[in-house]
């Protein structure tokens, strides 16, 4: 106990970084997992890496509720930008489902609380089953962890007026929906071409209720083109984990002004 009692303003810093992270991050910021559970993961965590960051030896004053502040910018900005690039998964949903005629039957999301797509729904279900699969969740740990050499925990401040930090979130919005179009055009696509026989049909036979063969057959359509790209999309998930990881790490490169 004597030897943490020096560590341990340094130690308050790395639990405020760890929780706000953990506040923003995907699959850790759910509902469904206790507070208490969060907490005391974000506890031991930081217990763990106060002794293994060689973390310096800082006093309380004035510059350290400066450093109190910032810790939890960093937490919640690198948080988000996790969350901003996989939240591609639901959009695409959004895109296939306005297509599809599910957009009026959205869901309560049960992790976040939210309002979500029914597709979207279900393949951000099946990105984070594959997220767990492939170990992503012991990735984002690493990157709260590897975070301290990128931006150091005696650093005060944040530049926000670094125009590269602004260009960088604008390209990570950017390829998010980039992503999210590569996933959902082969339904969409696919629908556009029913909608375009649809009304051909619709001209050429008048007597035929286009509104009511058009829904189930648009639907079905797009079941069966799902079940065929699927493995592409999954493709695209796992790249999309690799995009989130590296997105992270440039952000706190632009963070700590390496």
């Amino acid at each position: 106990m004597v030897n943490f009692l020096p560590a341990f303003p340094a130690f308050l810093l790395i639990l405020v970084r760890v929780t706000s992270f953990f506040l923003m991050m995907p699959l850790f910021s759910y509902r469904s997992i206790p507070t208490a559970a969060k907490i005391g993961l974000g506890f031991f965590m930081s217990l763990i890496m106060v002794f293994t960051i060689d973390a310096p030896v800082l006093e309380i004053d004035s510059l350290y509720f400066l450093l109190i502040i910032k810790e939890a910018l960093v937490g919640l900005l690198i948080g988000f930008i996790a969350y901003l690039i996989l939240s591609a998964i639901q959009i695409a949903g959004g895109f296939i489902d306005f297509q599809m005629g599910f957009a009026i039957a959205n869901v309560i999301d049960p992790q976040t609380g939210a309002q979500s797509p029914l597709m979207g729904q279900y393949l951000y279900t099946i990105g984070l089953f594959f997220l767990l699969t492939v170990n992503g969740h012991h990735l984002l740990l690493d990157g709260v962890f590897y975070s301290y050499q990128f931006i150091p925990l005696e650093q005060p401040w944040i530049s926000f007026g670094n125009e590269n930090m602004a260009e960088y979130v604008v390209k990570a919005f950017n390829s998010m929906f980039i992503i999210a179009f590569q996933m959902s055009i082969p339904v969409v696509g696919s629908l556009f071409l029913v909608d375009i026989a649809l009304g051909i049909v619709a001209r050429t036979v008048p007597q035929l209720n286009v509104f009511v063969v058009g829904l189930p057959l648009k639907i079905g359509v797009s079941f069966i083109v799902l079940l065929a790209v699927m493995s592409i999309m999954l493709l695209v998930v796992s790249q999309l984990f690799e995009l989130m990881l590296s997105t992270m790490r440039g952000l706190m490169d632009i963070i700590g002004g390496t």
